[in-house]
């Protein structure tokens, strides 16, 4: 037999202290499930429970069995976690405001985590944008966003591949029924800011 299998197998039978292998089990996670059908609302339930500790994890929009139309997140919160997250939500139906909107965020230090469409009660079909900012982390890079909006792949195609070439990368994607422009794909892409 080689000497390394040997070796190997050895190692492998040596006792582990119980210590040792409580350590090495990640810790429990607590779950915050949030629905509601205004984006205001969710902004704030997000930051009331990013001030006990949780973190964004997920976003989607659609139906729910009792809510109707919602946006539906989920935050986590891991043992020993403290407050230090603090989140935005930006949602609208125009791709030309939330480009804006999204860049002025970027600017206060927020980074995009995550997107949806969703119908809400007063502005129609909507896509959501949540944005984090980790309040403990001052190293933290300035990002340069761009908001694509088409109703065609082909269009889509060459205009990803314009700005791939201008160093930005995808970060999000959905489609929806816009106010401007009926179904359109709308993508998100970053760049380290210059």
């Amino acid at each position: 037999m080689p000497v390394a299998f040997l070796l190997s197998l050895a190692a492998s039978l040596v006792p582990v202290p119980a210590e040792s292998l409580s350590q090495t089990v990640s810790a429990t996670v607590e779950f915050r499930v949030l629905a509601t059908n205004r984006t205001s609302t969710m902004e704030r339930e997000m930051n009331e429970a990013a001030d006990a500790g949780y973190r964004y994890e997920a976003v989607m929009g659609g139906e729910t069995g009792f809510g109707g139309n919602e946006v539906v997140t989920v935050m986590s919160k891991r043992a020993g976690e403290t407050a230090r997250y603090q989140y935005k939500l930006l949602a609208t139906n125009r791709t030309s405001t939330m480009q804006r909107e999204l860049q002025q965020a970027a600017d206060g230090g927020f980074q995009y985590r995550g997107q949806t469409v969703f119908q809400s009660t007063f502005g129609g079909n909507e896509v959501a944008c949540i944005l984090e900012r980790d309040t403990q982390d001052t190293s933290s890079k300035p990002y340069q966003y761009l908001l694509l909006a088409t109703t065609r792949t082909s269009t889509m195609q060459r205009e990803l591949q314009e700005i791939g070439e201008q160093g930005y990368e995808v970060i999000g994607l959905t489609v929806a029924k816009t106010a401007m422009g009926g179904s359109e794909m709308v993508t998100i892409a970053r760049r380290l800011a210059k």
